[in-house]
């Protein structure tokens, strides 16, 4: 993910960016094209980043961002630091910070990697206005972005919008395989469903009409569409386990900041 953001801001014509990257591998990526440092502590005292972007695992928030703590305070109030970790709070990031850093917490999800990515933002204490509006502008690199007031909503949107790509190539995959149990050659049954959910996608994506409105549009009375959905919307079929689903992944959101 921190890739995408990456890719965003340079072909915005971004004026500078150091990666951190310990991982000689995944530093390869970056190479040529900005900066890249193996450590935080190699970077000059006289470095001044306007924001720090936090795009580490939340195991390891506790070891890896109290080096950046030097750019929590300065001259004009510090750098904004955004995280796009699902789970640590704004306040537990801070406080590894020295407690007052300023912290835009983010879910990003991975269409950002073709600039269609949804990201859902809220903004710790202390974060003044532009500081705000930098990491509205840095998060739009990749796609649209929303703000909530509400840092617990961020629980469920990880859950949702982060984690839902997953489960729209869950549903890719499974249309294939049944295509395949149906006889029909494999080949042709990938093609198909890729090409039904992407084209799904940017039919909902294009159009102002509820979801529920489109999937009527498909279902004739008593055809083939409405047989199918008679098994989806079943009472313990699709609309339960998506439920559970959401509240899995929300629930493991709210471990996650502990």
């Amino acid at each position: 993910m921190g890739g995408a953001l990456l890719s965003g801001w340079l072909a915005r014509g971004i004026l500078r960016a150091v990666v951190v990257e310990p991982a000689k591998a995944a530093a390869e990526a970056f190479a040529n094209r900005v900066e890249v440092i193996s450590d935080a502590r190699a970077l000059p005292d006289g470095f001044v980043p306007a924001a720090v972007v936090l795009a580490i695992k939340p195991q390891e928030a506790a070891t890896t961002i109290p080096a950046y703590a030097r750019f929590a305070s300065g001259p004009q109030g510090g750098a904004v630091f955004v995280s796009i970790m699902a789970g640590k709070t704004a306040s537990g990031i801070a406080a590894l910070l020295g407690g007052s850093a300023a912290v835009v917490r983010a879910m990003p999800n991975t269409p950002a990697a073709i600039r269609q990515g949804f990201t859902v933002a809220t903004a710790g204490r202390g974060v003044s206005s532009d500081q705000r509006a930098l990491a509205d502008s840095l998060l739009a690199a990749t796609g649209e972005v929303a703000w909530t007031d509400a840092e617990s909503h961020l629980d469920a949107v990880t859950a949702v919008s982060g984690g839902g790509p997953a489960y729209v190539f869950l549903l890719a995959e499974l249309l294939e395989k049944a295509a395949v149990e149906q006889g029909i050659p494999a080949d042709l049954a990938r093609r198909m469903a890729r090409a039904t959910v992407a084209g799904s996608g940017a039919l909902i994506g294009s159009s102002a009409e509820d979801a529920a409105v489109l999937r009527r549009n498909v279902t004739s009375p008593k055809g083939t569409t409405e047989q199918a959905l008679n098994v989806l919307m079943a009472d313990a079929a699709w609309p339960a386990l998506v439920s559970h689903a959401i509240a899995a992944a929300t629930a493991r959101s709210r471990e996650l900041a502990g």
